[in-house]
């Protein structure tokens, strides 16, 4: 460094004591500059001083950077600002040496003196000294860092995949910024998966490699690069997994009675996505006749994904109907099949097993009020007997030996109450 600078110190009074004396002198460059020779002064407190260090700056590539520098006592020297890892002169006091047009000079009260860098490049990214022509030299440096946000290298990184299920598969995602970006990996849905044995939400690394990828696999994944500088950046990449067609159904025998209408359902997972279709146990391909009112057969499938939910509604089933149903699933990888049966049911019970227990229920009611009428006839008169068993017989009942013990009650009651007449009758035959 100390050669550094007294190289400069050599370079930049060489140039002062070529162009000394004279002001606007041209140089072979085509810049004009002021020139003054150095100034040696026997009192080191007379000299210039710098009020304050360069602060050291951070600015993000396309911006615009200022760096400052503050001399104080200034008098007849001058100031220069140096590029250093280029070794290069910018400025001398109020003058531009350097051909870059993004590079300008400001300066205030002769005291603060500004370097301003338009459209900041990751080429301006070094230290920068600001010099005062003393002898010996002074100066204060500071250092002028670019960040750079991330960026995705899209030729280096993968595209959109298709792979077998069970193989291994690699997905590589680089970036590009400064500081150096940090790459991870996610799905897009943001659900977990599988990843070397584990559950995993998220993945670092700029490779994401699947040993033995299975369907569950399959989706959207995004790798994001950040760095620290906004905004950080992410790129899409779909992995699709080839498998053929698997097939479960949920009820393999299903009942149905002459006359209801019935659903059959069959559900299938396959990629590519596979042709679904459903026929009869003779071989024959059912049609679905949705678009007919009062269709015989209605064939619906539901997608998610890779699952398919495949419904087949069979519409006032008659006997022809019972048999065998097979769901049939096929891509360009192979084919499977599942069969359902479906078996005749007994109806419901029909309307005349409801009339009956409607009338059931009346002749319990009937019971019911011929034993509140008894209660009350054989309180209330000791002369109603003949019209109680007149009622008694209107009345049916289930029970014989119910009815046989109250018929036997009532003989008592009768006989009772004849007896008591014939006692009073007896009575007032003697008494006149």
């Amino acid at each position: 460094m100390t050669f550094f600078i007294h190289f400069y110190c050599v370079v930049w009074i060489a140039l002062l004591t070529a162009c000394c004396g004279t002001t606007g002198r041209e140089l072979p460059s085509g810049q004009n500059v002021v020139s003054v020779a150095p100034i040696e002064v026997p009192d080191e407190s007379m000299y210039p001083r710098f009020a304050e260090p360069i602060p050291n700056v951070t600015v993000t590539i396309g911006r615009d950077a200022l760096l400052a520098c503050v001399v104080e006592n200034l008098r007849g020297f001058k100031v220069a600002w140096v590029r250093m890892d280029t070794q290069t002169i910018l400025s001398i006091h109020h003058n531009i040496i350097t051909q870059n047009s993004r590079i300008s000079l400001s300066y205030n009260d002769h005291r603060s003196w500004y370097l301003h860098i338009k459209n900041v490049q990751e080429v301006d990214r070094g230290w920068y000294m600001c010099q005062v022509n003393t002898d010996p030299m002074h100066f204060r440096k500071g250092y002028l860092q670019v960040v750079v946000p991330p960026s995705i290298i899209d030729n280096m990184t993968s595209t959109d995949m298709v792979v077998r299920e069970s193989s291994d598969v690699t997905l590589v995602c680089r970036a590009s910024g400064y500081p150096e970006p940090y790459v991870m990996w996610r799905r897009e849905d943001g659900q977990d998966f599988t990843y070397n044995g584990e559950s995993v939400s998220v993945v670092d690394g700029e490779t994401l490699t699947i040993t033995k990828v299975s369907r569950l696999h399959m989706g959207a994944y995004l790798c994001i690069a950040s760095n620290g500088v906004p905004p950080s950046i992410s790129k899409r990449i779909m992995l699709m997994v080839q498998f053929p067609p698997m097939l479960s159904i949920p009820n393999q025998l299903e009942g149905a009675y002459i006359g209801q209408d019935v659903t059959l359902e069959c559900h299938t997972e396959a990629y590519p996505s596979s042709i679904n279709y459903w026929t009869t146990d003779r071989g024959d391909m059912i049609i679905s006749e949705m678009e007919i009112v009062g269709g015989k057969y209605e064939a619906f499938p539901m997608d998610n994904g890779y699952s398919k939910f495949m419904m087949l509604k069979i519409r006032n089933i008659t006997k022809e109907d019972f048999g065998f149903y097979k769901c049939i699933a096929k891509n360009s990888l192979g084919e499977t099949d599942g069969i359902i049966k479906l078996d005749e049911i007994p109806a419901p019970p029909s309307a005349f097993t409801t009339q009956r227990t409607v009338l059931d229920n009346q002749t319990i009611r009937k019971k019911g009020d011929a034993q509140m009428i008894q209660n009350s006839d054989a309180i209330t008169s000791n002369f109603q007997g003949e019209a109680y068993g007149e009622q008694i017989r209107d009345f049916d009942f289930d029970d014989d030996d119910s009815a046989s013990n109250d018929l036997h009650s009532n003989s008592l009651l009768f006989t009772l109450i004849v007896g008591l007449v014939l006692l009073k009758v007896f009575r007032q035959s003697i008494l006149s």
